[in-house]
């Protein structure tokens, strides 16, 4: 009973209840997984819901599930977000699909003033969709119930205006040469969210430093070392997880 497979809503379903497993997710489970009549299944529809049950039938590539039960995790407050610099060499996927498997619940991708690579034109939402296909992916692979979000594209500005102007959020800028360690932040109580800004390759540029500080950021290392783009958010969030006692 280890796979998840995602379907479009859960809305209204109970114990008793028939579910079907169509589409991609259908012939995954039957062509390539090769669930048979029988056997425990887990289905979630990635905002919260799980649906446990026994397979009652199969076609080519849809099954049919009764459910026994379900079960709904709520959502973790504070939630927390990635926003995560654009990076060349696929590392920003990289770190979209670990922090998936971390526990995130948002991931905005960043258009930093030294990202190398650029979402432009088309590429905007082609982007933000390969990441959003990452996310539900890497969810499955962890058994998540809840799917992250994958925010659109934002610029400097954007994001120290949403710092102001959005809900009550902490945000946390990684910077190798801080002089506080995440490890010492004490997390406030009276946030929605924890948003950790990771920058690109080549670094986050002071002038985005200085304008992510005015709007209430503030500036935290990891340790001694510095790391990847691709590691620095998803080792953050660890960090994060355990001291809100998730971990």
């Amino acid at each position: 009973m280890a796979s998840l497979y995602l379907v479009g809503s859960l809305d209204g379903v109970s114990a008793g209840d028939d579910v079907t497993l169509d589409g991609a997710e259908g012939r995954h489970a039957v062509a390539v997984a090769r669930v048979r009549v029988g056997e425990t299944l887990r289905l979630s529809d990635g905002r919260g819901t799980v649906a446990t049950g026994r397979v009652e039938s199969t076609t080519r590539d849809s099954l049919v599930l009764t459910v026994t039960s379900t079960q709904t995790q709520p959502i973790a407050r504070p939630s927390l977000a990635l926003v995560q610099a654009l990076a060349k060499g696929g590392r920003d996927e990289m770190a979209v699909q670990a922090a998936t498997e971390i526990g995130v619940d948002r991931i905005t991708p960043w258009a930093a003033a030294r990202s190398v690579s650029r979402w432009e034109g088309p590429k905007v939402e082609k982007g933000r969709a390969r990441w959003a296909a990452i996310a539900q992916e890497a969810s499955k692979q962890a058994i998540r119930a809840r799917v992250p979000v994958v925010s659109d594209l934002v610029t400097t500005a954007q994001l120290a205006a949403g710092a102001v102007d959005g809900p009550q959020v902490a945000l946390l800028v990684l910077d190798p040469a801080a002089s506080l360690r995440l490890a010492e932040w004490d997390a406030p109580t009276d946030v929605d969210e924890i948003a950790l800004v990771v920058g690109p390759e080549g670094g986050i540029d002071d002038g985005e430093f200085d304008r992510l500080v005015a709007a209430g950021a503030v500036r935290v290392r990891l340790g001694e070392t510095v790391l990847r783009t691709s590691t620095a958010g998803p080792a953050a969030l660890a960090i994060l997880q355990t001291r809100l006692g998730r971990w």
